[in-house]
Protein backbone atom coordinates (compact mmCIF):
# COMPACT_ATOMS: atom_id res chain seq x y z
CA UNK A 1 0.00 0.00 0.00
CA UNK A 2 1.30 3.44 -0.89
CA UNK A 3 2.37 5.63 2.01
CA UNK A 4 1.43 9.13 0.89
CA UNK A 5 3.38 10.63 3.77
CA UNK A 6 6.61 9.51 2.01
CA UNK A 7 5.44 9.89 -1.61
CA UNK A 8 7.72 12.25 -3.52
CA UNK A 9 7.84 13.52 -7.10
CA UNK A 10 11.35 14.15 -8.40
CA UNK A 11 11.92 16.42 -11.39
CA UNK A 12 14.21 14.07 -13.31
CA UNK A 13 16.43 14.61 -16.34
CA UNK A 14 18.84 11.69 -15.91
CA UNK A 15 21.89 13.89 -15.40
CA UNK A 16 24.27 13.84 -12.46
CA UNK A 17 22.23 16.06 -10.14
CA UNK A 18 18.89 14.30 -10.53
CA UNK A 19 20.56 10.88 -10.46
CA UNK A 20 22.11 11.79 -7.12
CA UNK A 21 18.73 12.96 -5.83
CA UNK A 22 17.02 9.73 -6.88
CA UNK A 23 19.55 7.51 -5.10
CA UNK A 24 19.93 9.71 -2.01
CA UNK A 25 16.21 10.21 -1.46
CA UNK A 26 15.42 6.51 -1.99
CA UNK A 27 18.29 4.79 -0.17
CA UNK A 28 19.33 7.35 2.41
CA UNK A 29 15.99 8.96 3.26
CA UNK A 30 13.47 6.24 2.44
CA UNK A 31 11.15 8.24 0.22
CA UNK A 32 8.85 6.65 -2.33
CA UNK A 33 10.33 8.42 -5.35
CA UNK A 34 8.30 8.94 -8.52
CA UNK A 35 10.51 10.45 -11.23
CA UNK A 36 8.94 12.79 -13.78
CA UNK A 37 10.77 13.76 -16.96
CA UNK A 38 9.25 16.87 -18.55
CA UNK A 39 10.20 16.90 -22.21
CA UNK A 40 10.51 20.50 -23.36
CA UNK A 41 12.34 19.45 -26.52
CA UNK A 42 15.73 18.15 -27.54
CA UNK A 43 15.08 14.51 -26.64
CA UNK A 44 14.48 11.63 -29.07
CA UNK A 45 12.28 8.68 -28.18
CA UNK A 46 15.43 6.59 -27.82
CA UNK A 47 16.93 9.08 -25.34
CA UNK A 48 13.73 9.12 -23.31
CA UNK A 49 13.72 5.31 -23.27
CA UNK A 50 17.31 5.22 -22.02
CA UNK A 51 16.50 7.78 -19.34
CA UNK A 52 13.61 5.59 -18.22
CA UNK A 53 15.90 2.55 -17.94
CA UNK A 54 18.48 4.57 -16.04
CA UNK A 55 15.89 6.00 -13.63
CA UNK A 56 14.34 2.62 -12.83
CA UNK A 57 17.79 1.08 -12.26
CA UNK A 58 18.25 3.48 -9.34
CA UNK A 59 15.57 1.81 -7.26
CA UNK A 60 12.82 4.41 -7.59
CA UNK A 61 9.12 3.52 -7.53
CA UNK A 62 8.10 4.83 -10.96
CA UNK A 63 9.12 6.88 -13.96
CA UNK A 64 6.96 8.96 -16.27
CA UNK A 65 7.81 11.19 -19.24
CA UNK A 66 5.38 13.86 -20.43
CA UNK A 67 5.59 15.91 -23.62
CA UNK A 68 5.26 19.64 -22.94
CA UNK A 69 6.80 20.93 -26.19
CA UNK A 70 3.65 22.37 -27.73
CA UNK A 71 2.55 23.92 -24.45
CA UNK A 72 6.05 25.38 -24.00
CA UNK A 73 5.89 26.92 -27.45
CA UNK A 74 2.38 28.35 -27.10
CA UNK A 75 2.86 29.76 -23.60
CA UNK A 76 6.45 31.01 -23.79
CA UNK A 77 8.57 30.47 -26.91
CA UNK A 78 6.37 32.31 -29.39
CA UNK A 79 6.44 35.42 -27.22
CA UNK A 80 10.23 35.24 -26.99
CA UNK A 81 10.28 35.16 -30.80
CA UNK A 82 7.82 38.06 -31.05
CA UNK A 83 10.07 40.00 -28.66
CA UNK A 84 13.40 38.89 -30.19
CA UNK A 85 14.39 38.10 -26.61
CA UNK A 86 18.13 37.70 -26.00
CA UNK A 87 19.43 38.08 -22.47
CA UNK A 88 22.27 40.64 -22.52
CA UNK A 89 21.96 40.59 -26.32
CA UNK A 90 23.43 37.08 -26.25
CA UNK A 91 21.43 34.31 -24.60
CA UNK A 92 18.05 33.09 -25.96
CA UNK A 93 16.92 31.97 -22.47
CA UNK A 94 17.43 28.33 -23.43
CA UNK A 95 17.05 27.03 -19.86
CA UNK A 96 15.56 30.07 -18.14
CA UNK A 97 12.26 29.85 -19.98
CA UNK A 98 11.72 26.09 -19.88
CA UNK A 99 12.18 25.78 -16.11
CA UNK A 100 8.87 27.51 -15.45
CA UNK A 101 7.02 25.12 -17.78
CA UNK A 102 8.76 22.12 -16.20
CA UNK A 103 7.98 23.29 -12.67
CA UNK A 104 4.29 23.75 -13.50
CA UNK A 105 4.15 20.21 -14.94
CA UNK A 106 5.89 18.75 -11.87
CA UNK A 107 3.52 20.56 -9.48
CA UNK A 108 0.45 19.34 -11.36
CA UNK A 109 1.73 15.76 -11.46
CA UNK A 110 2.49 15.79 -7.74
CA UNK A 111 -1.08 16.90 -7.00
CA UNK A 112 -2.43 14.29 -9.41
CA UNK A 113 -0.75 11.35 -7.63
CA UNK A 114 -1.21 12.76 -4.14
CA UNK A 115 2.46 13.31 -3.33
CA UNK A 116 3.46 15.05 -0.11
CA UNK A 117 6.86 16.16 -1.41
CA UNK A 118 8.50 17.55 -4.53
CA UNK A 119 12.26 17.42 -5.11
CA UNK A 120 14.50 19.04 -7.69
CA UNK A 121 18.24 18.95 -8.28
CA UNK A 122 19.01 22.66 -8.15
CA UNK A 123 22.14 23.88 -6.42
CA UNK A 124 22.28 26.79 -4.01
CA UNK A 125 24.25 29.04 -6.35
CA UNK A 126 22.11 29.29 -9.49
CA UNK A 127 18.83 30.62 -10.82
CA UNK A 128 16.92 27.36 -11.20
CA UNK A 129 16.33 26.99 -7.46
CA UNK A 130 14.37 30.25 -7.46
CA UNK A 131 12.48 29.48 -10.66
CA UNK A 132 11.31 26.10 -9.36
CA UNK A 133 10.49 27.27 -5.87
CA UNK A 134 8.49 30.33 -7.01
CA UNK A 135 6.27 28.21 -9.26
CA UNK A 136 5.85 25.45 -6.67
CA UNK A 137 4.79 27.84 -3.92
CA UNK A 138 2.13 29.27 -6.28
CA UNK A 139 0.84 26.05 -7.86
CA UNK A 140 1.30 23.61 -4.96
CA UNK A 141 1.84 25.54 -1.72
CA UNK A 142 0.69 22.56 0.36
CA UNK A 143 3.51 20.32 -0.91
CA UNK A 144 6.92 20.50 0.77
CA UNK A 145 9.94 21.11 -1.49
CA UNK A 146 13.18 19.18 -0.93
CA UNK A 147 16.49 20.14 -2.58
CA UNK A 148 19.23 17.69 -1.50
CA UNK A 149 22.14 19.25 -3.43
CA UNK A 150 21.33 22.76 -2.24
CA UNK A 151 20.70 21.66 1.33
CA UNK A 152 23.86 19.52 1.55
CA UNK A 153 26.00 22.10 -0.32
CA UNK A 154 27.45 19.41 -2.57
CA UNK A 155 30.01 19.80 -5.35
CA UNK A 156 29.78 17.72 -8.52
CA UNK A 157 32.82 15.74 -7.35
CA UNK A 158 31.03 14.84 -4.10
CA UNK A 159 27.95 13.73 -6.01
CA UNK A 160 30.10 11.49 -8.24
CA UNK A 161 31.83 9.94 -5.21
CA UNK A 162 28.47 9.19 -3.59
CA UNK A 163 27.10 7.51 -6.73
CA UNK A 164 30.23 5.43 -7.21
CA UNK A 165 29.96 4.19 -3.62
CA UNK A 166 26.37 3.19 -4.39
CA UNK A 167 27.44 1.28 -7.53
CA UNK A 168 25.60 3.58 -9.92
CA UNK A 169 26.68 3.13 -13.51
CA UNK A 170 26.83 6.24 -15.70
CA UNK A 171 29.33 8.20 -17.79
CA UNK A 172 31.00 10.22 -15.02
CA UNK A 173 33.46 11.82 -17.43
CA UNK A 174 30.54 13.29 -19.38
CA UNK A 175 28.90 14.19 -16.08
CA UNK A 176 31.73 16.65 -15.46
CA UNK A 177 29.62 19.00 -17.61
CA UNK A 178 26.07 20.00 -16.76
CA UNK A 179 24.05 19.78 -19.98
CA UNK A 180 20.41 20.83 -20.27
CA UNK A 181 18.78 20.09 -23.62
CA UNK A 182 15.62 21.76 -24.85
CA UNK A 183 13.90 22.84 -28.02
CA UNK A 184 15.08 26.43 -27.43
CA UNK A 185 18.75 25.54 -26.99
CA UNK A 186 21.15 23.53 -24.87
CA UNK A 187 23.11 24.98 -21.96
CA UNK A 188 26.55 23.64 -21.04
CA UNK A 189 28.21 24.30 -17.69
CA UNK A 190 31.59 23.03 -16.52
CA UNK A 191 34.81 23.97 -14.77
CA UNK A 192 35.60 26.51 -17.50
CA UNK A 193 32.41 28.46 -16.84
CA UNK A 194 33.18 28.75 -13.13
CA UNK A 195 35.78 31.41 -13.86
CA UNK A 196 36.01 34.48 -16.10
CA UNK A 197 39.00 33.44 -18.19
CA UNK A 198 38.38 30.23 -20.12
CA UNK A 199 35.97 29.08 -22.82
CA UNK A 200 34.48 25.63 -23.17
CA UNK A 201 36.49 23.05 -25.11
CA UNK A 202 35.18 21.92 -28.47
CA UNK A 203 34.18 18.47 -27.24
CA UNK A 204 32.10 19.90 -24.38
CA UNK A 205 29.38 20.94 -26.85
CA UNK A 206 26.85 18.16 -27.55
CA UNK A 207 26.70 18.99 -31.28
CA UNK A 208 29.91 18.85 -33.28
CA UNK A 209 30.74 20.46 -36.63
CA UNK A 210 29.96 17.94 -39.39
CA UNK A 211 28.86 20.16 -42.30
CA UNK A 212 31.22 22.72 -43.85
CA UNK A 213 29.81 23.60 -47.28
CA UNK A 214 27.69 26.80 -47.11
CA UNK A 215 24.01 26.57 -48.01
CA UNK A 216 21.17 29.08 -48.44
CA UNK A 217 17.86 28.60 -46.66
CA UNK A 218 14.44 30.22 -46.77
CA UNK A 219 12.27 30.78 -43.69
CA UNK A 220 8.56 31.57 -43.93
CA UNK A 221 6.86 33.59 -41.18
CA UNK A 222 3.19 34.27 -40.68
CA UNK A 223 2.19 36.89 -38.10
CA UNK A 224 5.56 36.45 -36.43
CA UNK A 225 5.50 32.65 -36.24
CA UNK A 226 7.80 30.33 -38.19
CA UNK A 227 5.60 28.17 -40.42
CA UNK A 228 7.94 27.08 -43.22
CA UNK A 229 11.54 26.03 -43.86
CA UNK A 230 12.87 25.74 -47.43
CA UNK A 231 9.35 25.79 -48.90
CA UNK A 232 8.17 23.00 -46.59
CA UNK A 233 5.14 24.11 -44.60
CA UNK A 234 4.36 23.07 -41.03
CA UNK A 235 1.07 23.20 -39.16
CA UNK A 236 2.96 23.47 -35.87
CA UNK A 237 5.84 25.86 -35.30
CA UNK A 238 7.43 23.28 -32.98
CA UNK A 239 7.95 21.04 -36.01
CA UNK A 240 9.35 23.95 -38.04
CA UNK A 241 11.85 24.71 -35.25
CA UNK A 242 12.96 21.08 -35.13
CA UNK A 243 13.33 20.98 -38.93
CA UNK A 244 15.50 24.10 -38.90
CA UNK A 245 17.56 22.72 -36.02
CA UNK A 246 18.26 19.54 -38.00
CA UNK A 247 19.57 21.63 -40.91
CA UNK A 248 21.58 24.18 -38.89
CA UNK A 249 23.00 22.15 -35.99
CA UNK A 250 25.63 20.30 -38.09
CA UNK A 251 27.17 23.72 -38.83
CA UNK A 252 27.83 24.15 -35.07
CA UNK A 253 25.97 27.46 -35.26
CA UNK A 254 24.78 29.29 -32.16
CA UNK A 255 27.61 28.60 -29.72
CA UNK A 256 28.50 31.23 -27.14
CA UNK A 257 29.09 31.87 -23.45
CA UNK A 258 26.54 34.00 -21.62
CA UNK A 259 27.60 36.23 -18.73
CA UNK A 260 24.85 37.66 -16.57
CA UNK A 261 23.51 38.62 -13.18
CA UNK A 262 21.78 35.83 -11.33
CA UNK A 263 18.54 36.28 -9.43
CA UNK A 264 20.39 35.81 -6.14
CA UNK A 265 22.81 38.61 -6.92
CA UNK A 266 26.05 37.07 -8.19
CA UNK A 267 27.57 37.02 -11.66
CA UNK A 268 27.44 33.77 -13.58
CA UNK A 269 28.65 32.21 -16.84
CA UNK A 270 27.11 29.43 -18.89
CA UNK A 271 27.91 28.05 -22.31
CA UNK A 272 25.18 27.22 -24.78
CA UNK A 273 24.42 26.12 -28.30
CA UNK A 274 21.19 27.29 -29.91
CA UNK A 275 21.32 27.07 -33.69
CA UNK A 276 17.61 27.28 -34.53
CA UNK A 277 16.67 29.79 -31.80
CA UNK A 278 19.33 32.32 -32.79
CA UNK A 279 18.60 31.96 -36.49
CA UNK A 280 14.86 32.37 -35.90
CA UNK A 281 15.26 35.42 -33.66
CA UNK A 282 17.61 37.21 -36.07
CA UNK A 283 15.49 36.31 -39.11
CA UNK A 284 12.33 37.46 -37.35
CA UNK A 285 14.02 40.69 -36.26
CA UNK A 286 15.07 41.44 -39.84
CA UNK A 287 11.51 40.89 -41.07
CA UNK A 288 10.23 43.24 -38.37
CA UNK A 289 12.65 45.96 -39.45
CA UNK A 290 10.89 45.94 -42.82
CA UNK A 291 7.29 45.57 -41.62
CA UNK A 292 6.88 47.43 -38.32
CA UNK A 293 6.53 51.16 -37.83
CA UNK A 294 9.32 53.16 -36.21
CA UNK A 295 7.50 53.45 -32.88
CA UNK A 296 6.31 49.84 -32.86
CA UNK A 297 9.94 48.79 -32.97
CA UNK A 298 10.91 51.26 -30.26
CA UNK A 299 8.14 50.22 -27.87
CA UNK A 300 8.68 46.52 -28.58
CA UNK A 301 12.31 46.81 -27.53
CA UNK A 302 11.24 48.20 -24.15
CA UNK A 303 8.48 45.67 -23.56
CA UNK A 304 10.60 42.76 -24.75
CA UNK A 305 13.40 43.70 -22.37
CA UNK A 306 10.96 43.58 -19.44
CA UNK A 307 9.47 40.30 -20.65
CA UNK A 308 12.85 38.62 -21.01
CA UNK A 309 14.05 39.91 -17.64
CA UNK A 310 11.00 38.74 -15.71
CA UNK A 311 10.91 35.39 -17.51
CA UNK A 312 14.60 34.84 -16.76
CA UNK A 313 14.04 35.66 -13.10
CA UNK A 314 11.11 33.32 -12.56
CA UNK A 315 8.38 35.97 -12.64
CA UNK A 316 6.25 34.23 -15.28
CA UNK A 317 3.09 34.58 -13.16
CA UNK A 318 3.45 38.35 -12.78
CA UNK A 319 0.18 39.81 -14.12
CA UNK A 320 2.02 42.34 -16.28
CA UNK A 321 3.49 39.44 -18.30
CA UNK A 322 0.06 38.68 -19.76
CA UNK A 323 -0.33 42.36 -20.70
CA UNK A 324 3.03 42.36 -22.48
CA UNK A 325 2.13 39.16 -24.31
CA UNK A 326 -1.02 40.81 -25.68
CA UNK A 327 1.06 43.78 -26.85
CA UNK A 328 3.65 41.52 -28.50
CA UNK A 329 0.95 39.47 -30.23
CA UNK A 330 -0.76 42.60 -31.55
CA UNK A 331 2.53 43.87 -32.98
CA UNK A 332 2.83 40.79 -35.22
CA UNK A 333 -0.24 41.50 -37.38
CA UNK A 334 1.84 42.30 -40.49
CA UNK A 335 5.06 40.41 -39.67
CA UNK A 336 4.65 37.90 -42.49
CA UNK A 337 6.96 36.98 -45.34
CA UNK A 338 10.11 35.16 -46.32
CA UNK A 339 13.62 35.61 -44.94
CA UNK A 340 16.64 34.40 -46.90
CA UNK A 341 19.83 33.35 -45.09
CA UNK A 342 23.16 31.63 -45.62
CA UNK A 343 24.51 29.00 -43.22
CA UNK A 344 28.27 28.50 -42.79
CA UNK A 345 30.43 26.73 -40.19
CA UNK A 346 29.89 28.38 -36.78
CA UNK A 347 27.87 31.32 -38.20
CA UNK A 348 25.05 32.50 -40.46
CA UNK A 349 24.37 35.52 -42.66
CA UNK A 350 21.13 37.40 -43.28
CA UNK A 351 20.56 38.03 -46.99
CA UNK A 352 17.17 39.71 -47.33
CA UNK A 353 13.38 39.42 -47.16
CA UNK A 354 10.27 39.32 -49.30
CA UNK A 355 6.96 40.52 -47.87
CA UNK A 356 3.78 42.14 -49.13
CA UNK A 357 3.96 44.27 -45.98
CA UNK A 358 7.49 45.55 -46.69
CA UNK A 359 7.52 49.26 -45.82
CA UNK A 360 10.68 49.73 -47.87
CA UNK A 361 8.56 49.93 -51.00
CA UNK A 362 10.18 51.48 -54.08
CA UNK A 363 6.98 53.36 -54.93
CA UNK A 364 7.74 55.72 -52.02
CA UNK A 365 11.33 56.31 -53.06
CA UNK A 366 14.82 54.87 -52.63
CA UNK A 367 16.85 55.90 -49.59
CA UNK A 368 19.79 58.14 -50.54
CA UNK A 369 18.76 58.39 -54.18
CA UNK A 370 15.32 59.78 -54.96
CA UNK A 371 11.82 60.16 -53.59
CA UNK A 372 8.33 60.09 -55.04
CA UNK A 373 6.27 61.45 -52.15
CA UNK A 374 7.75 64.93 -51.53
CA UNK A 375 9.76 67.70 -53.14
CA UNK A 376 12.98 69.40 -52.16
CA UNK A 377 10.98 72.47 -51.09
CA UNK A 378 8.89 70.25 -48.79
CA UNK A 379 12.07 69.05 -47.06
CA UNK A 380 13.38 72.60 -46.65
CA UNK A 381 10.22 73.65 -44.85
CA UNK A 382 10.13 70.51 -42.72
CA UNK A 383 13.78 70.89 -41.73
CA UNK A 384 13.29 74.54 -40.71
CA UNK A 385 10.44 73.65 -38.35
CA UNK A 386 12.07 70.40 -37.19
CA UNK A 387 15.24 72.20 -36.09
CA UNK A 388 13.54 75.35 -34.79
CA UNK A 389 13.60 74.39 -31.09
CA UNK A 390 17.37 73.69 -31.14
CA UNK A 391 18.00 76.81 -33.20
CA UNK A 392 16.24 79.02 -30.62
CA UNK A 393 18.21 77.43 -27.79
CA UNK A 394 21.57 78.18 -29.40
CA UNK A 395 20.55 81.72 -30.35
CA UNK A 396 19.77 82.44 -26.70
CA UNK A 397 22.60 80.38 -25.21
CA UNK A 398 25.52 81.07 -27.50
CA UNK A 399 28.15 78.32 -27.15
CA UNK A 400 31.72 79.21 -26.17
CA UNK A 401 34.32 79.01 -28.90
CA UNK A 402 36.08 76.10 -27.25
CA UNK A 403 32.88 74.06 -26.98
CA UNK A 404 32.29 71.33 -29.53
Amino acid sequence: MTNNSKKLVLAFSGGLDTTFCAVYLTKEKGYEVHALMVNTGGFSENEISKTREHALSLGISSFKAIDERENYYQSVIKYMIFGNVLRNNTYPLSVSAERTVQAIAVANYAKEIGASYIAHGSTGAGNDQVRFDVVLQIIAPQIKVITPIRDLKLSREQEIDFLKKNNVSMNFEKAAYSINKGIWGTSVGGKETLNSRHSLPEDAYPTQLTTKDPIEIELQFEKGELIGVNKQSFSKSVDAINALQAIAAPFAIGRDVHVGDTIIGIKGRVGFEAAAPLIIIKAHHLLEKHTLSKWQQFLKEQMSAYYGMWLHEGQYFEAAMRDIERFLESSQKFVSGKVFMRLLPYRFELIGIESEHDLMSEKFGSYGEMNNAWSGEDVKGFTKIYGNQMSLYFQVNKPEKNEN
